[in-house]
């Protein structure tokens, strides 16, 4: 087996197990920030609810949703990485995350600032698949957007 199908079945375990147990599952009563965010073109939907511990950081983290495997992983492992971030480094994580998914490459420190979150980069090889991994991204981004309106 060569390097690149290893890393690939790494990737696609990640995933899956996401996709499969979920982190953060289920909303959460009286949050601070709250998002729907919704894909008309293949159904998904994510509904994120965030609680702030001051100072614009992210204390406790739920969603949920229905939809492709790659939206529900890819919610999950945003939920259970935004924990202990203020608004600014989420927004942040969020643009560099964009960018990864519209070809960038990632340099090596935010590559480990991504984590796991990283196993996504291989989902551009499908681009009808790039929204289905953005659709928790884009309803964060929705969310902070709202909040800072208030």
């Amino acid at each position: 087996m060569q390097m690149s199908e290893s890393l690939d079945d790494l990737y696609r375990d990640v995933i899956l197990d996401h996709y499969r147990r979920p982190r953060n599952q289920g909303l959460l009563p009286n949050p601070d920030l709250k998002s729907e965010g919704f894909n008309p073109f293949c159904g998904d939907q994510v509904v994120l609810t965030m609680t702030l511990d001051g100072a614009e950081r992210i204390g406790e983290v739920g969603f949920e949703g229905e939809g492709c495997s790659i939206s529900q992983a890819s919610a999950s492992m945003l939920a259970a990485h935004l924990g202990g971030r203020t608004l600014d480094e989420a927004d942040a994580l969020v643009r560099v995350f964009k960018g990864v998914m519209q070809g960038e490459e990632l340099a090596p420190e935010q590559e480990e600032a991504l984590g796991e979150i990283a196993a996504l980069q291989g989902v551009r090889e499908f681009p009808i698949r790039v929204k289905c991994a953005l659709l928790g991204w884009t309803t964060l981004q929705d969310a902070i957007a709202d909040y800072r309106k208030r």
